[in-house]
């Protein structure tokens, strides 16, 4: 994980901190509190898995770009070897 990544874990779980104890010490009914509270870690819950699935698509992505290097490579050093017998 990148510092970026790290950096913004750390951002989001402060600010759903931020928001629970805004929450629990704002002058509302217990039941609007649990009610907004719950809200508010649905929402952190949903940032997270959403910042997963980058992450996910991101190795994805490398992979691909990885596999594809490593078979160019490999056609090129068949298509070298391939020529070099023939000229034996």
């Amino acid at each position: 994980m990148n510092d970026n990544s790290k950096v913004l874990i750390g951002l989001l779980a402060g600010l759903a901190a931020g928001a629970a104890l805004g929450l629990l010490f704002a002058p509302e009914k217990g039941s609007e509190t649990r009610d907004k509270l719950g809200q508010s870690l649905k929402d952190f819950g949903d940032s997270i898995k959403d910042k997963a699935a980058d992450e996910i698509n991101n190795l994805n992505s490398l992979k691909d770009k990885v596999v594809s290097s490593i078979k160019s490579k490999l056609r090129d050093v068949e298509d070298e070897y391939s020529s070099e017998v023939e000229n034996v």
